[in-house]
């Protein structure tokens, strides 16, 4: 159709090859008619199943932070990031030697464990290699998930479209050598098994779920042992009160959450410094006080002797070993708040050597002092620094909480964006930093879970065993999908992936052996809360799904819209019409059933399908793509508006206003198309042969033409505008979901009991996007799925 322009590029193996450079025209509209419009640089663009344009990208690529940015980041980070994995010290060694010290030598074993475990899993597994993995500066479960998407047609939901590797952040790589060979074998396998994509989509919901569990035993375990300290100073503290005390702390805790990750992060940055100074300072007092000669325990060969002389009581200590290293996975999660060099940077510099030294100053400690190992910390700390020490933990365990409320946080919105969580409300809450948001639904689950895992449990040592399961879970599942980036994305050679799983993958699976043994004491708590957790987010990914693939069975052709519009029954009004839709690849079913109960459609349609990437930002020139439907006198379009999961759904600008923007810019390069076409034919004209006199008659014939086309864009533009003025509605299709008719027992819990259950308590869609009241208008239609 003449609205058409030609296809930008074509595929090749998967990648989008561009046939000319990119040039972006701005236009500033109202106010277009009185500019001159050039063609050289128009850019000619598919989109929507390859038919129409889309918006290119931009010419120039982001710079990076600066290193002041950088710098307050990394500040900022200690606050957030830290404060888990620093308070460890607290609890380590007792739960650790649970049942006392049975040897001098075993303290050595212990310390050596602690070591080369902090320095195998944060630093060089996550902070060197995981942090590496980050999609586009987002990290956590969902983004290794968005990567792996990316690279391969994984996904449940055929959504994906062309100009998707369009966008500045997807990027595709060819296979060339053996490595790449190998990456396509397996990145081909992937595609054409079904098992295997939802498997990787069941796992990655484990991850999630498990990220979302630490959220709630993190807090529990942290300000109860903090609280628990003050038995030092009175003995006839009960446990009751300890308990009372540490609800009221986490109470008070979630409460702050709204405020944002910034005031919060800048408020709790100096704290945890000076936590860090205090437990690397007394660590190094105590290092030369008590025992010096502690430093040899980098030797491993004490980890031998240690596992020689305990065997089964040594493998099971290990779930002790491992809360050492809790608080790793939202380094990870919660890079999307700071950056990876600012994280790096911070854990190299301040929290690496503080813990080292914190560790080795207790051992030092218990080697003289085997009998006070169940309150090392406490115990270990000079009597004149007890006091300040106390308020600085107790302050240290409410910001360890911190670390994975953000993270919680961060993940949540990214598998919200994914369709593998239910809606819930995402406030962004610094305009200054990208990917720092709250969600007030989340926080106020986690303060009641919280709340009643501490009043429930009571102790420590049963919060430990429920954690470290916790924690190991999610390692081992990060390692897992980081292998199939490994082989599949970065092509690293074979032999460092085969080292990567015999070292890092075989430790975590020790350690996870470890803690599953503790399942009957308390290890049950995380597993149950991650299957409740993935029994939602499979419920509402899969209605989500079998809702997707009706619409696309049911979708209406051009021939049946233009049958629909052109009826006699129907009567087009003044104004602008938004149909929400989930559908990128046609019209929903749902407007033929709106049309058939209202006999009246608005002077211009623009169907809107708000999808998202799997990547974390789309750039606000390449976030729409436009066609017009066929039959053009309609004056109706397509839109897909596209998100990446960390964008601001409800932008400083109204997305209305956005829309009808990028409209008319949109129909203004369709007659600069027409513009081009008709510039080529002149050259065809002039090359073909004709003298003076026929070059001047062809330059007049173009101006004229040139001149038509400028009247045809005035008029388009002047047809929306006008529309605009007669109102903007936005319909928003509510499809109600039933099982099928003859449907089994259990598509018939799963769609018509748990998913709709699920729907009537959590926010609708005009809350989601921020879809004015007054002028909403909600369609609904009942799927049988």
């Amino acid at each position: 159709m003449s609205s058409e322009v030609a296809v930008v590029g074509v595929e090749s193996n998967g990648n989008i090859e561009n046939t000319e450079q990119n040039h972006r025209p701005v236009f500033d509209h109202p106010g277009i008619t009185g500019k001159k419009l050039s063609w050289q640089k128009l850019p000619r663009n598919d989109s929507l199943d390859v038919e129409s344009r889309s918006f290119p990208k931009s010419s120039h690529a982001s710079e990076g932070p600066s290193m002041s940015v950088i710098m307050h980041l990394a500040f900022q980070s200690i606050g957030i990031v830290y404060g888990d994995i620093g308070t460890s010290p607290l609890y380590v060694y007792a739960s650790t030697f649970a049942d006392g010290i049975k040897h001098n030598d075993d303290i050595l074993g212990v310390l050596s464990l602690i070591f080369y475990t902090i320095t195998l899993v944060p630093l060089i597994k996550y902070v060197f290699i995981v942090l590496r993995a980050t999609d586009n500066g987002d990290g956590g479960t969902f983004a290794l998930y968005s990567l792996i998407c990316r690279y391969a047609k994984v996904g449940l939901i055929p959504n994906q479209q062309l100009e998707d590797a369009e966008v500045s952040n997807y990027k595709l790589e060819l296979p060339k050598n053996n490595r790449m060979k190998r990456a396509s074998r397996l990145k081909s396998k992937l595609e054409n098994s079904y098992f295997a994509k939802l498997f990787l989509l069941l796992v990655t919901m484990l991850g999630t779920s498990m990220v979302i569990g630490d959220g709630v035993l993190t807090p529990c375990i942290s300000v109860l042992s903090a609280v628990g300290g003050i038995k030092e100073a009175n003995s006839s503290m009960t446990e009751g009160r300890i308990v009372g005390i540490s609800i009221g702390i986490l109470i008070c805790l979630f409460m702050v959450q709204r405020f944002g990750t910034d005031k919060v992060g800048y408020s709790f940055a100096p704290i945890i410094c000076v936590w860090f100074t205090f437990i690397g300072g007394i660590g190094l007092y105590n290092l030369i006080k008590y025992d010096p000669t502690i430093v040899k325990a980098i030797n491993p060969k004490y980890i031998v002797d240690y596992f020689r002389r305990n065997k089964k009581d040594g493998w099971i200590s290990l779930g002790g070993v491992v809360l050492a290293i809790t608080g790793t996975e939202a380094l990870f999660a919660d890079v999307g708040h700071f950056t990876v060099r600012s994280i790096q940077i911070s854990m190299c510099s301040v929290t690496y050597p503080a813990l080292i030294l914190a560790y080795t100053g207790q051992a030092s400690f218990l080697r003289k002092n085997n009998d006070l190992v169940s309150d090392t910390f406490y115990k270990s700390i000079p009597h004149h620094l007890y006091w300040p020490m106390f308020i600085i933990a107790i302050m240290a365990s409410i910001i360890a909480s911190q670390a994975m409320i953000s993270g919680t946080f961060s993940i949540i919105q990214q598998s919200l964006s994914l369709g593998c969580f239910p809606r819930v409300k995402i406030v962004h809450t610094s305009a200054k930093y990208e990917g720092q948001v709250y969600i007030p639904e989340i926080n106020f689950i986690l303060m009641i879970a919280c709340v009643a895992v501490t009043a429930g449990f009571k102790t420590t040592t049963k919060i430990g065993n429920a954690y470290g399961i916790a924690v190991v879970f999610v390692m081992t599942l990060t390692s897992a999908l980081l292998v199939l980036i490994m082989i599949m994305i970065w092509k690293t050679h074979i032999l460092l992936v085969i080292s990567y799983v015999l070292i890092v993958g075989s430790v975590e699976l020790i350690y996870l052996s470890s803690v599953l043994y503790k399942f009957k004491e308390g290890g049950y708590l995380p597993l149950a809360f991650a299957g409740v957790l993935m029994t939602i987010m499979y419920i509402w990914n899969d209605v989500y799904r079998r809702k997707y693939h009706y619409e696309l069975d049911h979708k209406i052709s051009p021939e049946k819209l233009k049958e629909i519009a052109t009826g006699t029954n129907l009567v087009r009004m003044p104004g602008l019409a938004i149909f929400y839709s989930e559908l990128v690849q046609g019209i929903p079913p749902i407007f033929k059933h709106y049309v058939t109960n209202i006999p009246a459609l608005h002077s211009v349609v623009v169907f809107v399908s708000i999808k998202s990437l799997p990547i974390s930002k789309v750039p606000m020139e390449e976030r729409f793509l436009f066609r017009q439907v066929e039959h053009e006198e309609l004056n109706v379009f397509r839109c897909v508006a596209r998100y990446g999961y960390t964008d601001v759904r409800n932008e400083q600008e109204p997305f209305e206003y956005l829309l009808v923007k990028r409209l008319k810019e949109f129909i203004t390069g369709g007659f600069l198309a027409s513009q081009r076409e008709l510039h080529d034919d002149k050259t065809k004209e002039k090359i073909n042969g004709g003298g003076d006199d026929d070059e001047f008659d062809g330059v007049q014939e173009g101006s004229d033409k040139e001149r038509v086309v400028q009247e045809g864009i005035e008029k388009e533009v002047e047809a929306i505008e006008k529309a605009v003025r007669g109102g903007v509605v936005h319909l928003i299709g509510e499809s109600e979901v039933v099982a099928s008719k003859g449907a089994g027992i259990r598509k018939r819990i799963l769609i018509d009991y748990a998913y709709n259950f699920l729907k009537k308590n959590l926010r609708q869609s005009d809350k989601v996007f921020d879809i004015p009241h007054k002028r909403m208008v909600k369609v609904g239609m009942t799927y049988e799925l």
